[in-house]
């Protein structure tokens, strides 16, 4: 199966309509779909512009749908996102999915080893990942 590319990692969040409780998915390696953000890793200040060329919603959507085991179509892009990790290794785009479900897919994240957490249960994420949700909460609930 596709991967995404070295230079992404995205964030995924459910908000309940009627609630508005927000949640996240959390992995073992952290909040980051299926590859964690390398050690050293620095979050560039939020009055960063985006880059000039980004990766295509498309092309990845179907890839963390095909790995969740859901329909891509109720996986969407939020565009008022976008945060910039520096790495030993590049700079490294993260970008904020919403799922569309009543519910979060609580099944599809745990065979993947994942749960679904509000920020407040993420103690134990590196300072840059708990800003990271902190930016992508302020997006979500702005």
């Amino acid at each position: 199966m596709a991967e995404l590319p070295a230079d992404l990692r995205l964030l995924l969040m459910h908000k309940q309509r009627t609630s508005a409780r927000l949640r996240f998915l959390r992995f073992p390696h952290g909040v980051c779909v299926f590859s964690p953000l390398p050690a050293l890793s620095v979050l560039e200040d939020e009055s960063v512009s985006a880059p000039p060329v980004a990766h295509h919603p498309s092309a990845w959507l179907r890839v963390v749908a095909g790995r969740l085991g859901l329909d891509a179509g109720c996986l969407k892009p939020e565009p008022d996102f976008h945060a910039t990790v520096q790495t030993p290794a590049g700079p490294v785009a993260v970008q904020l999915v919403a799922l569309e479900t009543i519910d979060p897919p609580f099944s599809a994240a745990a065979a993947l080893g994942g749960q679904f957490v509000a920020i407040t249960e993420a103690r134990g994420c590196t300072p840059v990942e708990l800003e990271l949700l902190r930016r992508a909460y302020a997006v979500a609930l702005g």
